[in-house]
């Protein structure tokens, strides 16, 4: 703790306040270097289990021009979802209609059989649209999901599978169990993150990507 004089606070504050206004100011470049991604032509017919009955990537926009889709982590033999993307999906809820008045169409999307899907969004009392992509490729090609000959291959950014799974640190030997994955393999068999699809003439195209870092 740091104890001053209201001057000496004023002078701090004007400091930090250049500070934040340079930090705002990048902020503001970034969110444009976003928007100026190039958006890639979905070519691929993806379909995915809902409470509604199977659906296409196409029709989980439900006519609006764009699906948010967040990624919660639920392996296909895990008895439950990941308990920090259960946290963040508690508070899904509130924002669809939001979302929804401003042409977006908000879903969370899981590797887990839709029975498995069903029983915990139940549990948690969730409304959120929820559906499961068992059984297609989907979460593979868009790296939210790893076959097991993918597992030592695989490097993102700062994080390493393969290392991951050779040292097999304790977090990780606790989180197999938390979800009760059947496998160290299988608890890192899929990743959180979210991804944005959008539709324009008839034609769907991946706008945007984003994967969390992995603790190490």
């Amino acid at each position: 703790m740091k104890v001053g004089t209201e001057q000496e606070w004023q002078a701090a504050r004007k400091e930090l306040l250049a500070a934040e206004r340079e930090f705002e100011a990048h902020a503001e470049r970034v969110e444009e270097q976003r928007r100026e991604l190039p958006w890639v032509p979905v070519e691929k017919q993806y379909t995915f289990a809902t409470e509604e009955g199977s659906r296409t990537l196409p029709e989980l926009f439900e006519g609006r021009s764009q699906v948010l889709i967040y990624h919660l982590m639920f392996g296909e033999d895990w008895e439950v979802a990941c308990p920090g993307c259960s946290s963040l999906a508690d508070g899904l809820d509130g924002v669809v209609a939001h979302l929804n008045d401003r042409d977006v169409t908000l879903v969370c999307m899981s590797q887990a059989p839709l029975e498995k899907l069903a029983a915990y969004k139940k549990r948690r009392a969730w409304a959120v649209p929820w559906v499961s992509a068992h059984g297609s490729d989907f979460l593979f090609d868009y790296g939210f999901a790893f076959r097991p000959e993918q597992m030592s291959s695989v490097v993102r950014e700062e994080f390493d599978m393969g290392q991951l799974l050779r040292e097999a640190p304790q977090w990780l030997r606790d989180y197999r169990e938390e979800v009760g994955a059947s496998n160290l393999e299988s608890a890192v068999s899929v990743s959180a993150g979210w991804s944005v699809f959008a539709t324009r003439e008839g034609a769907v195209y991946n706008t945007y990507r984003v994967y969390p870092h992995r603790a190490s």
